[in-house]
C-alpha cells in the first residue's frame, strides 16, 4: 500500500517488540472452518484434507487483499489429535456430523485420577502416545505415522505460498498450557475437584509437563526458524477460578515457560479465551516484550492496554459476533477504536477475538483488514 515503509514481517515483529510501526499490523486468525465457509467449501472438505484447508485459506487471503502474518494453517482435526494438540475425542463433519457442521470436541472424563501418577512416571508425551491417545483417537495406531507425515508435508507448500505473498507464519510451535491440557483430559468439573480435594498429584503433573514442554517446543521453534510460538489457555482465568488457584497452579509455571523461551529470543503468543481482567496485573511481571497477549473480546482489551502499556504487545480483538452478524461499517468503527486507544504508542496487532467465526462474512473480514491497512494513514 502506498505510504508503507515496512514490509509485513518487519511491521509485525516491531509491534511485538513495542517499537514504532508505519501502521498497525493486521493478523486475523482464520482457521480452516471460516476459510471453508468463505471459499465456498464444506467443513467436511477441510476437515479431511489439509491441502483443501490450505487452498481455502489462500483463497480468502487473496480475496481480502492480504494481511501481515498467517495465523491459522492447513491442519485437520485428526492431525490435531495425532500431533498431541487436541487431547479430546472429536466428531468430524462428513463422518460423524453433516458436511457443513464444524468439527466438535467432546468434553468427557477420559483421564482418571490415577493417571496423574502414570503421567509423571512415564512422561507426558509417552503417556499420551502409549496410552491416552488410544482412548480418544478416531484412527488406528498404524495410521498415526501417516497422519503426522501428512501434517509435516503440508508445511513446506504452505510456507512457500506465504513467501510468494511476502508474509510469514505467526507461529509454528503450538502448545496447550499444562493446566488447560489437564482440564481437557480430566474434564472441567472432575479437574476442579482435583484442584481442591487432591491437589498434589495435579501439581506434580503440571511440573512434569512444564519440564518437558520447554525444551521440546524451543527445539521446534529453532527447527523452523521461528521467532514466536503459541501458548493456549481458556480456563485458568478469573472467570473460572479464584486468584489463589491461578497463583498456585498456573502463574509460577507460566513464568518459568515464558522466561525460558525469552532467554532464547522467542516471544510467547498467548491465546487467552474467557475473561482475564482479574489476572492482567500479573502479566506486568513478565519481561518487557517477552509476550503478546491474544484476547478474545471477553477480556476488557482497553483495561489490558491501561495495565500493560509499554510492557507487552496486545493482540485482538474484533469479536466473532461482529464479524458474523455486524455490518462492514460497524467493523470499521470498532477497528478504528482499537487502533486509536489500544494502538496508542504502539504495541497492538489488530486481530480477531479468538478466531474468525465459521459464519464470518467476507465483507466484514475485508473491512477489518482494509481498516488496519489504511486508517492510520487517513489520520496523518
Amino acid at each position: 500500500m502506498s505510504g508503507e515503509s515496512m514490509n509485513s514481517p518487519e511491521r509485525t515483529w516491531a509491534a511485538a517488540r513495542l517499537e514504532k510501526t508505519d501502521r498497525v499490523p493486521v493478523v486475523p486468525f482464520v482457521s480452516p472452518e471460516p476459510a471453508a465457509h468463505l471459499a465456498g467449501m464444506t467443513m467436511a472438505q477441510v476437515s479431511s484434507d489439509g491441502k483443501m484447508a490450505q487452498k481455502a485459506f489462500f483463497e480468502v487471503f487473496d480475496a481480502c487483499g492480504g494481511w501481515d502474518c498467517a495465523y491459522g494453517g492447513p491442519i485437520t482435526p485428526v492431525q490435531y489429535q495425532a500431533a498431541n494438540i487436541y487431547p479430546m475425542k472429536v466428531r468430524i463433519p462428513g463422518k460423524d456430523l453433516p458436511d457443513d457442521y464444524m468439527f466438535q470436541l467432546m468434553e468427557e472424563e477420559v483421564m482418571k485420577p490415577e493417571d496423574y501418577g502414570k503421567l509423571c512416571e512415564m512422561g507426558s508425551d509417552a503417556f499420551y502416545y502409549e496410552d491416552y491417545l488410544w482412548r480418544i483417537a478416531s484412527f488406528r495406531p498404524e495410521d498415526l505415522p501417516g497422519h503426522l507425515n501428512d501434517l509435516l508435508s503440508n508445511w513446506g507448500p504452505y510456507t512457500d505460498e506465504l513467501k510468494k505473498r511476502g508474509i510469514e507464519p505467526f507461529l509454528a510451535a503450538h502448545e496447550l498450557h499444562p493446566f488447560f491440557r489437564l482440564s481437557l483430559m480430566r474434564s472441567m468439573i472432575p479437574f476442579t475437584k482435583d484442584l481442591y480435594y487432591d491437589p498434589v498429584p495435579v501439581e506434580e503433573a503440571i511440573k512434569r509437563m512444564t519440564a518437558e514442554l520447554i525444551p521440546k517446543q524451543i527445539e521446534v521453534c529453532k527447527a523452523f526458524g521461528m521467532k514466536s510460538w503459541l501458548l493456549v489457555d481458556e480456563r485458568a482465568s478469573g472467570l473460572n477460578y479464584p486468584l489463589s488457584v491461578f497463583e498456585r497452579f498456573w502463574w509460577p509455571y507460566t513464568r518459568e515457560i515464558i522466561d525460558a523461551f525469552w532467554s532464547e529470543g522467542i516471544v510467547t503468543i498467548f491465546h487467552l479465551d474467557t475473561c482475564w481482567d482479574k489476572n492482567l496485573p500479573y502479566f506486568r511481571k513478565l519481561p518487557k516484550g517477552s509476550a503478546v497477549l491474544g484476547l478474545d473480546s471477553t477480556t476488557n482489551i482497553f483495561l489490558a492496554k491501561e495495565i500493560l502499556r509499554d510492557h507487552l504487545c496486545i493482540y485482538g480483538d474484533v469479536p466473532a459476533s461482529l464479524l458474523s452478524l455486524g455490518k462492514p461499517e460497524e467493523v470499521t468503527g470498532y477497528c478504528r477504536k482499537l487502533i486509536d486507544e489500544v494502538g496508542e504508542g504502539g504495541g497492538l496487532i489488530l486481530g480477531t477475538g479468538c478466531a474468525a467465526p465459521p459464519n464470518c462474512k467476507l465483507e466484514n473480514l475485508k473491512a477489518m483488514v482494509d481498516t488496519g491497512k489504511s486508517y492510520q494513514f487517513d489520520k496523518v
